[in-house]
């Protein structure tokens, strides 16, 4: 082995003296550029991503809120015929006009509320499911086939656009 050669003298010419040559200060240079532009895009990517979630956010609360809008309006139509209803003079109405004018208002707001996406839980003839019915009798029955049917509807049950609002009371029928 030569040892004849000094330590800081590399053979392939980087180090002289423990400095570095020209065309890797260059190079370092570059690299150096290349991490600040790409920190640089980073930083733009992540600002426009944040404006971008918050823009969607802040669209989302106005559809919201236009939707809900949209439904008090409805709403507010079914109030006006109940104040119509309510302000009839008790010497001139009769008990049928009363009844049929109680009976438009309430098919005018099922109907405002069906528009909106509110949907009756079926219980007609159905089994109890207690995913969307809350047993709250047991009616006995001799027949086996209607072990778990509905007998009678308590309450009704509602769902507003698939999600279940309120659970339909049933008594249900149970064969001993």
């Amino acid at each position: 082995m030569d040892t004849s050669a000094a330590p800081d003298d590399e053979p392939n010419g980087t180090h002289v003296g423990g400095q570095t040559s020209e065309g890797e200060n260059a190079d370092v240079e570059e690299l150096r550029r290349e991490l600040e532009a790409l920190n640089d895009r980073h930083l733009r990517l992540a600002a426009e991503f944040d404006n971008f979630r918050k823009r969607s956010q802040s669209e989302l609360g106005e559809s919201g809120a236009r939707a809900q809008a949209a439904l008090v309006g409805d709403l507010l139509d079914v109030l006006d015929d109940f104040e119509r209803v309510s302000s009839l003079n008790p010497d001139q109405a009769t008990v049928e006009s009363v009844l049929e004018g109680v009976q438009l208002v309430e098919q005018k707001f099922h109907r405002a509320l069906e528009n909106a996406g509110l949907e009756e839980v079926e219980t007609e003839g159905a089994t109890f499911d207690p995913n969307s019915m809350e047993a709250m009798l047991r009616e006995p029955t001799d027949q086996e086939d209607q072990d778990e049917k509905v007998a009678q509807v308590l309450q009704k049950g509602f769902r507003f656009k698939g999600h279940l609002v309120r659970p339909a009371r049933v008594s249900v029928h149970k064969h001993d």
